[in-house]
């Protein structure tokens, strides 16, 4: 079995992670520090169609959200801690 990962070179303290390529695609990630007021330890990050709708479900089922959705280059990028305190970020692509 061929391994299609890579890490990128660091962008804003992030290295984004590629688990899939053309035909074998794969969740798409990454790995970075938080910011300062972020909780420590693993964060996941999760690619989303629509990040409003994500907050709100989230909020919903008990999540606080830490940082509201942030217009960045290419995506819009949200951190939450669901109920047992478990932080996350929520990503969207912009469709420009």
């Amino acid at each position: 079995m061929e391994n299609d990962s890579e890490i990128a070179e660091p962008h804003w303290d992030y290295w984004a992670v590629t688990t899939g390529k053309n035909e074998n695609e794969g969740n798409e990630g990454g790995i970075g520090k938080g910011p300062n007021d972020f909780p420590h330890g693993t964060r996941i990050q999760i690619e989303v169609d629509s990040i409003e709708e994500a907050i709100s479900k989230a909020k919903n089922n008990g999540a606080m959200v830490v940082r509201d959705k942030m217009e960045l280059e290419d995506f819009y990028l949200a951190y939450l801690v669901d109920p047992v305190g478990l932080g996350l970020g929520l990503i969207q692509k912009n469709k420009r």
